[in-house]
């Protein structure tokens, strides 16, 4: 094979270290990237925790005798977005909110939790579990948050 004057390109050998370097870059940025998504998420879950907690806050103080409001009920007051209250689905986690009227010598309260879409995998949206009850305290867990007796599994975060 002959090569003339001023031809200029990559050989083969060429091409496939190129090749071979961004796949290595590929698998060491990926893995980080997917991670980081993770933990965005988490933080998104936790804002909107805080969210929900204040806006149970504003419609007990405002609303309804005293007692807090569902999803429905606090969206109408115009006090959750719509993806939040509507769809109960925000960056990856699924949101339920359950509010219990106050009763006969017990006064009201709500519990909020936050779940991941997809727990685990490479496609996980978050590898914790959040929950909050009127106190305000935020609860993670590994496993999902469950209220007994007014007591929240998990661990409060600091």
């Amino acid at each position: 094979m002959t090569q003339n004057k001023g031809q200029k390109g990559f050989s083969l050998i060429e091409l496939l270290i190129v090749v071979a370097i961004i796949g290595i870059i590929a698998a060491i940025a990926i893995p980080n990237l997917l991670s980081s998504r993770r933990a965005a998420n988490e933080g998104s879950a936790i804002s909107s925790l805080r969210t929900i907690h204040s806006a149970q806050a504003t419609f007990q103080a405002t609303n309804s005798n005293n007692n807090f409001g569902d999803r429905p009920a606090l969206v109408t007051a115009n006090l959750l977005d719509t993806q939040l209250g509507t769809a109960g689905q925000k960056s990856g986690y699924n949101f339920t909110i359950t509010p219990v009227a106050s009763a006969a010598g017990t006064s009201a309260s709500f519990f909020a939790t936050a779940n991941p879409v997809t727990a685990t995998g490479v496609t996980a949206t978050g590898t914790r579990y959040f929950g909050t009850t009127e106190a305000g305290v935020i609860n993670s867990n590994t496993a999902a948050i469950t209220v007994a007796s007014g007591v929240m599994t998990g661990t409060p975060l600091k």
